[in-house]
């Protein structure tokens, strides 16, 4: 299909900026399909992507996190034909005391598979998607730490909090802001190959498929209350982690009888203490790997994760990872790639001078 002028007609992307809040949930996306355009122009394809990142309100305002103001040359209202990809890039909080987005989730609501090909959210851009019933029955992820909040205020959703993105149908939804870039990169190989794809990921110093899984991002356990039994608990098992634990060594410790502890424990935190006890040595063991070069050995045996084999095989159920790639993935990053050392030799050189 051709345009007036002769060219290809290109595949228009509408990033629906929700939220100034974190500029990353479209500067991203937008990123990616601007510089796989330029990238299949290079290859001689100009039939690429043509980007607009547009307001949800008809002002074009868009206050930032960031001080500054971005001032959008479109608003939705102004997307009237039919888009190849519509993106949902965030989720204002306020929305509710935000009158003008009902022009908003009106237009929403006229977006199909018919008129547009694919519809997608980041982050919190999923709430939005479940708000106007685009999800109802479907498979979704969002951020780790509004997963719960999902499937608690959306029961039809089938929410999967591991994932960077999924997809259901002509469907996405991706995880936190960044892996609004993991979900275009792919959409970008889903449209021409991996080639493509792989080039934008060069270009933008990003994984084209990011190892692991959005679980090892988030804490295993909630934040309790100071005088929650969960928090109660947490705090003396702190002390014992290499120790071998047994559920009446707990109760005792909260004043209990085994079989009461155990009930009363498993209604308000949702899981088993044996459970949860394992939880604690992993977030316990993630400091480790994260903070310090100690062996994983040595990690094992502080946690009271038993030996090396039974490390791996917790962190695989809890995490989808090892210790080894967690550590590789996660440890501090100043030194890792060496720049301590050289702000230190740096810092040296200045006193000197």
């Amino acid at each position: 299909m051709e345009e007036a002028n002769g060219q290809p007609d290109k595949k228009l992307i509408v990033i629906v900026a929700m939220t100034g809040n974190m500029l990353l949930n479209f500067c991203g996306p937008a990123d990616v399909f601007i510089n796989a355009d330029r990238c299949l122009e290079n290859c001689d394809i100009l039939d690429g992507y043509d980007v607009k990142v547009v307001a949800p309100t008809s002002n074009k305002k868009l206050d930032t996190a960031a001080r500054m103001s971005i001032n959008c040359e479109l608003s939705v209202a102004d997307i009237q034909g039919s888009i190849d990809t519509l993106i949902i890039a965030g989720n204002d909080s306020r929305e509710a005391s935000q009158p003008g987005l009902n022009e908003f989730y009106d237009w929403l609501a006229t977006r199909n598979e018919y008129n547009t090909r694919r519809i997608a959210s980041i982050c919190g851009g999923a709430f939005v998607l479940a708000k106007a019933g685009i999800l109802n029955g479907r498979k979704a992820t969002t951020h780790w730490q509004a997963s719960e909040r999902l499937s608690k205020a959306y029961p039809d959703i089938e929410v999967n909090v591991n994932p960077f993105f999924t997809r259901d149908g002509h469907v996405y939804t991706s995880a936190g802001v960044s892996s609004g870039i993991d979900l275009s990169l792919a959409l970008v190989e889903q449209d021409y190959n991996k080639d493509i794809a792989i080039s934008v990921a060069r270009k933008l110093v990003f994984y084209l498929s990011r190892p692991g899984f959005q679980s090892q991002f988030g804490s295993l356990l909630p934040i309790y209350e100071r005088e929650h039994i969960g928090q109660r608990t947490q705090n003396w098992i702190a002390g014992h982690l290499n120790e071998k634990m047994e559920v009446n060594q707990i109760a005792e410790q909260m004043n209990m009888s085994t079989r009461n502890f155990t009930r009363v424990f498993h209604r308000e935190t949702g899981m088993p203490p044996a459970k949860f006890v394992e939880k604690l040595r992993v977030e316990a063991a993630r400091k480790y790997l994260e903070d310090s070069d100690t062996p994983l050995e040595r990690i094992a045996e502080l946690c009271g994760l038993g030996g090396l084999v039974s490390m791996r095989r917790i962190f695989l159920r809890h995490l989808n990872t090892t210790p080894s790639d967690y550590r590789r993935a996660f440890r501090t990053s100043l030194r890792d790639s060496g720049i301590e050392s050289l702000i230190a030799s740096e810092a040296r050189l200045a006193d000197i001078i």
